[in-house]
């Protein structure tokens, strides 16, 4: 019997580093394309001559601190009164409606035409609000903008002529940060979305691969929207659904990186690990999907593996935690491979690629991958639940107006006041702690530094917890 388990224990070990070693190697390769695809030049863009009429989604659900912000933001868009249609598409239960009606009033005493639509039953969450406000939008094309974001004036006017080729279904600007040097907690994940923007998408959209909208700060053909079937709720990524969709549908998604558009970072780790659960439960309900329809479609059988690797890259936490469990009761087993600095080394290329002060971003990695292994717990939780297919409330991310200049989150509404998993985290973490410990005592050093990683994320992640909902005592720096 303990011969056998020994071995199915054995299996599963080799099973999940395998899993490991394919999502690593995927980063050298997105590297790979993005380097090859610098080297080709971009062809120019016709400029338009006639403005088409577009329509500016804004999706709000509680965010009295932001609210304000992000529709002063809109009303500063460069673009023609005439041809430009604001909805607020607000499902909020707060005074957020009064402060959106009164920023509403603001803009259009000043010409623009604005329409609040409050809605008094979620239904079908954000998703819902869109495809309620786009039954009764006037424009051509759709732009969408989260409440966390500040659209820079000329975005419109930079993104829209792209819309020149009638294959394109939507264009996608990249995120930057309003908040990034906050904490070591906006840094971290400042390095992680660029990580994303500045080579994933990049690579996937100049090797003609599937990649997705990412939900805000982007532009859609409202034809495209039709023709793929609309907004839907099943999933808690309706972006990554849609976006699939539409390009089985053969519609193409133009990424265009040289656009930023700036946002809050959530500064709670509760905040970040919610986050972290709905894109993973809804990357891999979204998987669960449509991935059968994407490797019965035409595409190539690379095209067909790097949409599987997108689709389920969550995966990755729930291999990470199981390598880690596993690695006391198989002591002498070697989980290191070449593949481990996949992600590492990706994210640092993205700051070399951003160019100016990238070597003084660079030196924060360290946060990010403590950051990183330590919501694996959550976010495995996450995972299974989409493995599942259980149906899940769309939790929004709670933001506070922080930005450049500053800001606070202590004594506000929204901060969750519940330490979800945080005691697992910390028993966690003392488990690779006293793992090392073993490692060490039995000569085995190529495996500690990793152990020791992971024991100090997830004590961090754990320890963060608590802290953010009022646990532990308030420390000041």
């Amino acid at each position: 019997m303990l011969v056998t388990l020994g071995t199915l224990l054995g299996v599963v070990y080799a099973v999940c580093v395998l899993g490991l070693f394919l999502y690593g190697m995927n980063a050298y390769l997105l590297v790979a394309l993005h380097r090859a695809g610098r080297r080709r030049s971009n062809p120019a863009v016709p400029p338009l001559t006639e403005w088409p009429a577009v329509t500016v989604q804004l999706p709000v659900y509680n965010e009295r601190y932001v609210a304000r912000r992000l529709l002063e933001s809109i009303g500063a868009l460069d673009y023609p009164a005439d041809r430009l249609e604001i909805q607020v598409l607000d499902d909020s239960t707060d005074e957020t409606t009064a402060i959106v009606a009164d920023a509403a009033r603001a803009l259009a005493a000043q010409g623009l035409n604005v329409v609040h639509l409050h809605r008094r039953e979620r239904a079908g969450f954000k998703a819902g609000a869109l495809a309620a406000g786009l039954k009764e939008a006037a424009g051509e094309f759709v732009a969408i903008f989260d409440a966390d974001f500040v659209p820079p004036p000329e975005f419109l006017r930079r993104t829209l002529p792209y819309f020149a080729d009638p294959g394109v279904a939507v264009v996608q600007a990249r995120w930057e940060h309003l908040n990034r040097d906050f904490s070591l907690l906006t840094t971290a994940q400042a390095l992680g979305i660029d990580g994303h923007f500045v080579v994933e998408q990049s690579a996937r959209h100049r090797g003609g691969l599937f990649l997705n909208f990412n939900g805000t700060a982007g532009v859609w053909r409202r034809l495209a929207i039709d023709d793929a079937g609309g907004w839907t709720h099943d999933t808690l990524t309706e972006d990554l659904d849609l976006s699939y969709r539409a390009q089985l549908r053969s519609w193409r998604i133009e990424y265009r990186p040289e656009i930023a558009c700036p946002a809050e970072l959530p500064v709670l780790v509760t905040g970040f690990k919610s986050q972290q659960r709905r894109w993973a439960m809804g990357s891999i309900q979204t998987a669960v999907k449509l991935l059968p329809l994407v490797l019965r479609s035409s595409r190539s059988a690379w095209a067909k593996h790097q949409a599987a690797i997108h689709l389920t890259c969550y995966a990755i936490h729930p291999l990470m935690l199981l390598v880690v469990v596993l690695s006391a009761p198989l002591l002498l087993a070697r989980p290191v491979t070449p593949a481990a600095a996949g992600p590492a080394c990706m994210l640092v290329y993205a700051q070399w690629v951003l160019g100016t002060g990238w070597r003084a971003r660079a030196a924060r990695l360290p946060a990010i991958m403590v950051v990183g292994v330590g919501v694996a717990w959550s976010t495995s939780l996450a995972v299974l639940g989409g493995l599942r297919g259980r149906q899940a409330a769309f939790l929004r991310t709670p933001k506070f107006g922080i930005g450049p200049a500053g800001g606070a989150w202590r004594d506000k509404g929204y901060a969750e006041r519940r330490p979800s998993g945080a005691l697992v985290e910390i028993g966690l973490g003392g488990y690779c702690a006293v793992t090392a410990a073993l490692y060490w005592h039995q000569g085995e050093y190529v495996v500690i530094p990793f152990l020791l990683l992971y024991a100090c994320g997830f004590l961090t992640v754990g320890g963060l917890t608590l802290l953010h909902t009022g646990r532990l005592p308030r420390w000041r720096a």
